[in-house]
């Protein structure tokens, strides 16, 4: 029995050994992403007062820079540069929406407290409706939902919004009512496509060749 432990032990010390420099490597690279979450956390700032989208896009600059230059000097294997080069698009790509929420009090900042947020919209719905599914609805009327729910958390909410809506242009009420519009037309036309997809492709194929008649 001791002779197996031992074996398997030395097994596992021979496989530890083999992956030593894999396994610093991958220790290196997410020290990348801790830095990272250590910015878009603030946990740089000594108070709250400290933390505002000017320095948290400043230090995020500063990082998506020196991953730049890393990831361009020489040595740099190719693991790093498909896990890094990875991160680095991402990153570049989400800059200007991962910086807005640091000015704006109450204004979730997580995943976490987004779907917090979701997630109490939902419930609202379903007290209301009496339905289960609130998938359409939130896509329909997510942005006016997630307004009303805003407005109603401040104080003397409703009279503000209610002040509000009133001097909105009738132009920008019509330009909203004909999106939403859309977005109800496109959600029946997924639910006639899932339900009848057969009959809903010859609707299609009719009023294609009326137009092509035209």
């Amino acid at each position: 029995m001791c002779q197996k432990r031992l074996k398997r032990l030395t097994a596992i010390v021979s496989l530890y050994e083999e992956k030593r420099e894999a396994l610093a490597q991958v220790r290196a690279m997410r020290e990348w992403v801790i830095r990272l979450e250590q910015i878009l956390e603030g946990a740089f700032a000594q108070s709250p007062e400290q933390i505002s989208n000017a320095e948290v896009a400043c230090r995020f600059d500063a990082w998506l820079k020196e991953l730049t230059s890393f990831l361009q000097a020489e040595g740099r294997t190719p693991e790093e540069h498909l896990r890094l080069g990875h991160l680095l698009k991402v990153m570049s790509h989400l800059r200007p929406e991962l910086v807005q929420c640091y000015d704006l009090p109450g204004f979730p900042r997580t995943n976490n407290d987004m779907e917090i947020s979701i997630r109490a919209l939902k419930t609202r719905y379903r007290r209301i409706s009496g339905r289960k599914n609130w998938n359409a609805y939130l896509l329909r009327y997510g942005r006016c939902v997630a307004y009303y729910e805003w407005w109603m958390n401040q104080p003397n909410g409703l009279a503000l919004l209610e002040t509000r809506l009133r001097q909105t242009a009738p132009p920008l009420w019509r330009s909203v009512r004909q999106q939403t519009r859309e977005r109800q037309r496109e959600q029946l036309n997924r639910f006639r496509f899932r339900q009848h997809p057969h009959a809903y492709l010859a609707s299609l194929e009719h009023r294609w060749q009326q137009t092509a008649c035209m």
